[in-house]
């Protein structure tokens, strides 16, 4: 069968023979989609947009009914000495109290004296209030109170005051995500950039793929606030992109120039190499963009608008890399020529050295070929042990004291209303709707449902209600016992649904009560997490199964590579449940385990880390597959396609862990988790499993690595780019020997 026509190759071709047009296009379409999406701004979620299940609904009902539900707000009046009788601590929290009137900002002020918000031990006492205004934009609004709070607690020597709440928790995450976002800018393009100078020894070289992958991300930023019109994205979402397209962006540049590189050193013309990379890493990066593509796609299967952004933003930066690798890079490399090695820095000036299908392989890999089964068992059994930890993996969905760093004050004082006002922090939230609120029966059915809360021990004090009569609902608002999040909480969160409400709020036909509150969106979101989880991984799984076996036209290579990308994420899995839920070497990566994994992230690292183990696995069967169908051996064609992509695959596998490293050391607890747990698959996929396992099952697997039935012998072959590398002309002595076939290697 003919091999059809490579896409790659001829995209490449067109650039290199199209270099301005190529060149201005690209920087014309980035000006382009940022201008545009500036002018049209990005759309982000709102609190309702993030609910499913009951919380949802709670929250759906409340949006439809145009109740806007003010921000709660909390003041922590402490003191280790005095308690709460004593007239200095009446000081304090009457001058806390006026501080916040003062403001002008807030509502429902409660005085604790007269809420009975005052602990067992008289020691704290709890100024409850709202913000004035759209919940929404609250966090913009609160700085005038946090100063005010901090004004008077300096005032106070013996009593401490501390606020947290909607707001204040979401301008510290705001503020945090602000840094760590800039933080991350300035660090990871050096750190890349560092790690590009030492790969190619030249200046211009290692500029290139940065500039490429800037530009990517820049360009995706304007395409996501214009595709957000129509799907609002997570504030997450910009940071997710940027870690995504420096990654995948310096990656896809990263093959392609060594590729070409290496053809230059092989003696090629500059055309001829050019061709022959755009045939081959051009195919390659072709293939993986559109595996990491699919397998972000994955992620519409959620059923979360979160999701759903994080899988469009990903989808945009990544294709947008890969359109970029293929033309306006060919382009620039067709300009410069051998230019692109302009700068050379002395000391680091790699020399390219040909290789022969017949060459001896180095001592690792040599003896993983010589015993494959001792080091596929030994691979699996190491990939197996990390992975342990994961099957006792909690996940739960992060609130701002979680995420904030623990050396936060805002922190300290969410640990301090939890230990001494259980539930308050995060108190669950009913939206009772009645046919008519304020009836007789809908007033008893409130106040036999505060008394039978209380009574049950499940629900604290105090119970607030919040009644809009035009809409015929009522809020209220019932602390959790336990901390708010723990199993005590989950249980008082059950109790609430399936008992106290059925006998209370909802016993009248015709009224709805659902629980709304972090605990109960956090619950509904694992649940949808986990009915999502199935289908979710079946389509990855199933996707890139048929695009490795349309690639390879085998079986075996499209089986393979699914189960050592599945060893890879469960891996990464066992290390982050090991650091970020045990505690194992927390404070090696900053941090203090928070106890669980955030609840969004193994799904999305799952879907990133399928996507980006293949870009790996394409690069490297590739090769091998040309050796092959350049006629050597199972034995041999493994050996020259790991031994010929080892350089750049560990270069690749160093920037991405580098660049996903940069993340872990951020502040916000959702970046480390994410940061750590992509870096450590991407360095175990790079070197364990490329450099020992792949080879070690190829090898045993033999002539059955390229098995395909006889009834898909209908599938197309392919080109892997072998008849660009086999034609080409060379000038090097070696081509003299005809029986041997020169390949080269950095």
């Amino acid at each position: 069968m003919a091999s059809q026509r490579n896409l790659a190759a001829s995209l490449g071709g067109w650039s290199a023979r199209h270099r301005k047009t190529a060149v201005f296009g690209w920087l014309f379409a980035v000006i382009a989609l940022t201008v545009l999406g500036g002018m049209a701004g990005q759309q982000n979620l709102t609190e309702a947009d993030y609910g499913t299940g009951e919380s949802g609904r709670a929250a759906r009902i409340l949006v439809d009914a145009d109740i806007r539900t003010p921000a709660p707000e909390m003041v922590l009046v402490h003191s280790d000495e005095l308690t709460a009788d004593k007239p200095e601590f009446k000081k304090a929290v009457a001058d806390a109290v006026a501080a916040v009137d003062g403001t002008g900002l807030a509502e429902k002020i409660g005085d604790p004296y007269k809420t009975g918000a005052v602990s067992k031990d008289q020691h704290d006492a709890l100024i409850q209030f709202a913000v004035k205004g759209d919940p929404d934009t609250a966090a913009d609004r609160i700085k005038p109170v946090i100063d005010a709070i901090a004004k008077t607690d300096a005032a106070h020597a013996s009593v401490t005051l501390g606020e947290y709440g909607a707001a204040s928790g979401l301008k510290g995450i705001n503020d945090s995500l602000g840094k760590d976002f800039t933080r991350a800018e300035f660090t990871a393009v050096p750190v890349a950039l560092g790690i590009l100078l030492v790969v190619f020894g030249a200046l211009l070289a290692a500029v290139l793929p940065l500039i490429l992958a800037i530009t990517a991300c820049v360009a995706a930023m304007g395409l996501l606030a214009l595709s957000s019109q129509l799907v609002p994205v997570d504030a997450m979402t910009n940071s997710v992109m940027l870690l995504m397209g420096l990654a995948v962006g310096v990656d896809y540049c990263l093959f392609y120039i060594r590729r070409e590189r290496e053809e230059r050193a092989a003696g090629r013309d500059k055309e001829t190499a050019l061709r022959i990379a755009a045939a081959t890493s051009g195919r390659s990066v072709l293939i993986s963009g559109i595996t990491v593509a699919v397998a972000m796609a994955g992620m519409f299967f959620s059923g979360l608008t979160v999701f759903e952004g994080f899988a469009i933003a990903t989808i945009e930066v990544v294709l947008i890399a890969v359109l970029g690798s293929m033309t306006v890079l060919p382009a620039v490399m067709a300009m410069l020529g051998d230019k692109v090695e302009l700068g050379r820095i002395p000391g680091f000036r790699r020399k390219a050295r040909v290789r022969h299908a017949n060459e001896r392989p180095g001592k690792l890999l040599g003896a993983v070929l010589k015993v494959p089964s001792l080091f596929a068992l030994i691979g699996i059994a190491a990939l197996l042990a990390l992975a342990a930890p994961a099957l006792s993996m909690k996940t739960e969905k992060l609130g701002f004291d979680q995420l904030l760093p623990a050396d936060n004050p805002m922190v300290t004082t969410a640990q301090r209303i939890e230990k001494a006002f259980p539930g308050a922090p995060a108190p669950a939230q009913i939206v009772y709707k009645a046919s008519s609120i304020g009836s007789p029966a809908a007033t008893q059915a409130i106040e036999d449902f505060k008394k039978q809360a209380l009574a049950s021990k499940q629900v604290m004090n105090p119970i607030e209600v919040t009644v809009h009569k035009g809409e015929n609902i009522a809020v209220i608002s019932a602390p959790l016992a336990g901390d708010g999040r723990g199993a005590t909480s989950v249980k008082a969160l059950e109790t609430l649904r399936e008992d106290i409400i059925p006998a209370t709020l909802t016993k009248a036909a015709g009224s709805d009560a659902p629980v709304g509150g972090d605990l109960a969106f956090s619950t509904d979101y694992n649940d949808q997490l986990k009915s999502s989880i199935v289908p979710v991984f079946a389509f990855v799984m199933g996707v890139s199964f048929l695009l490795m076996l349309l690639c390879f036209r085998s079986i075996v290579i499209a089986i393979t590579a699914i189960i050592l990308n599945l060893l890879s994420v469960a891996a990464a899995y066992g290390v982050m449940t090991a650091v970020f839920q045990k505690g194992w070497g927390d404070e090696l990566v900053g941090t203090t385990a928070v106890g669980a994994i955030e609840s969004w992230m193994p799904l999305f690292v799952f879907v990133v880390l399928f996507g980006l183990s293949m870009d790996y696995h394409v690069f490297v069967v590739s090769r091998i597959r040309e050796a092959h169908d350049r006629g050597a051996d199972n034995i041999k064609a493994v050996a020259h396609g790991i031994r010929s992509t080892a350089g750049v695959v560990t270069s690749a596998g160093m920037i991405m862990v580098a660049v996903f490293a940069v993340f872990g050391t951020l502040s916000m607890q959702d970046f480390k988790q994410l940061g750590i747990g992509l870096a450590v698959a991407v360095f175990l996929d790079a070197t364990l499993v490329r450099a020992v396992l792949l080879p070690a099952v190829m090898a045993l697997l033999g002539k059955s690595n390229w098995y395909l039935p006889r009834w898909l012998k209908w599938l197309p072959e392919l080109s892997h780019g072998e008849e660009e590398a086999a034609e080409a002309p060379e000038r090097t002595s070696q081509t003299a020997s005809a029986h041997r076939t020169p390949l080269v290697n950095h």
